[in-house]
């Protein structure tokens, strides 16, 4: 297979900060339990991961081709590597802002760099679309693999216990694994460079990219599916111990099925981009979540569990929520491939990082709102309220798929 080394390496990068970047559920109740912060003070970690990704994405975004592909994800490589070192050592809370921080800056070099990078191994846009699912699917796989990697390493008799530290070490040596990797790797950046421009010209094409209307359509689809998605992920547990009404170890696992289900239908999605339009699969995403929405609410209405129930003895509804993120799934690396591949090469940087903004900024405001509605209303009204940004999203697609960019020279 033509790359096949750089492909195993864009992989291997997106799986270790998949870990690292989903750790900070984990790590915000661990910081309470081993240090004495607060759920307030130790919130602050999800913010420290999440600004650097937004800021970072922005002003980077028209710089990577000129710093080099490359040499941008050994340099986040290498910065996570020498954090996930040092964390073993540290006693103190500002050192656990610092890693995350690390984290976002670098995953903001990551991504971009990855996205990049697709367009420079793929040779078609279906191949495109594909490799997107695949590498998206792969991501989900690592949320899970990190769930995992860390439960295994935490003491549930000595909340005291610093020991689950220990797994940055696992991540340090997954981390370096990947610079070596990397850095052995041979990958031709001639088509992501535009000989043309310096760092203003380079500026300048990124700005250019809002006179397309396709462009902006697209954004606006990202936007409202990370909406969505982000909810949907963000207030899953919360959803399952509230309204479910489950044991709490059975809420979190719920979190965990939905990102196997995220996984599950981003790695089909790498097959069906193969044989059918894109806008086919979004659409049929979209309506098949929207109708799963309907049905699947209404269930959830005056249920009665027990505190004895698990996985094996629970109805059916607790099975199906979780079930239904194989269907929103797909939608993102496809909206995501098909953008990308209708610009030029040398633009893929700057496109990237308005993907990561726009991402972010919209996973941002669907968290705050659903845990807004979920508060003041209910958990099913929080849910429901995603068929606006849904309806909003598939009228986007369409008029995405209508139109068409031609570069200006």
């Amino acid at each position: 297979m033509k790359n096949l080394n750089i492909k195993a390496v864009l992989f291997l990068n997106y799986f270790v900060f998949a870990i690292l970047l989903n750790s900070v559920g984990t790590v915000i109740l661990q910081v309470q339990q081993n240090f004495g912060i607060s759920k307030s003070s130790a919130s602050v970690l999800e913010g420290f991961k999440d600004l650097p990704i937004a800021i970072c994405s922005f002003i980077l975004a028209s710089f990577l081709p000129k710093i080099g592909i490359k040499k941008s994800m050994l340099i986040a490589l290498l910065l996570v590597s020498c954090m996930c070192f040092v964390m073993p050592f540290t006693n103190d809370f500002w050192v656990f802002k610092l890693l995350f921080a690390t984290v976002g800056v670098s995953f903001a070099l990551i991504k971009i760099s990855v996205f990049t990078s697709i367009g420079l191994v793929t040779e078609t846009d279906k191949e495109h679309s594909s490799f997107m699912g695949f590498l998206e699917g792969f991501f989900m796989i690592g949320v899970l693999a990190g769930n995992v990697l860390f439960s295994l390493y935490i003491d549930d008799h000595n909340p005291k216990s610093t020991e689950w530290l220990n797994v940055y070490w696992v991540l340090g040596g997954l981390s370096s694994l990947s610079f070596l990797f990397l850095f052995f790797s041979k990958l031709n950046e001639q088509e992501a460079k535009s000989d043309k421009t310096d760092l203003l010209g380079d500026l300048k094409n990124s700005v250019s990219l809002f006179s397309y209307k396709k462009v902006l359509c697209f954004l606006l689809c990202a936007f409202l599916f990370v909406l969505v998605e982000q909810s949907f992920q963000t207030w899953t547990p919360t959803f399952y111990k509230e309204i479910l009404k489950v044991p709490t170890s059975m809420s979190i696992q719920a979190g965990a099925v939905l990102a196997g289900a995220f996984a599950l239908g981003r790695f089909l999605s790498g097959f069906f981009s193969k044989k059918f339009s894109w806008i086919y699969v979004v659409s049929f995403c979209v309506v098949g979540f929207a109708i799963s929405l309907l049905l699947v609410l209404p269930l959830t209405h005056n249920i009665h569990i027990d505190t004895n129930t698990n996985w094996l003895n629970a109805p059916l509804v607790v099975y199906l929520f979780p079930l239904m993120g194989g269907l929103l799934a797909p939608i993102y690396p496809s909206i995501n491939s098909v953008i990308l591949a209708s610009i030029p090469k040398y633009l893929h940087s700057a496109m990237s990082g308005l993907i990561v903004v726009f991402s972010a900024i919209g996973g941002t405001i669907g968290s705050i709102i659903t845990g807004f509605v979920f508060q003041e209303f209910s958990g099913q009204r929080a849910f429901y309220l995603s068929l606006i940004p849904l309806s909003l999203l598939i009228t986007s697609a369409v008029f995405m798929n209508k139109l068409k960019i031609n570069p200006k020279k």
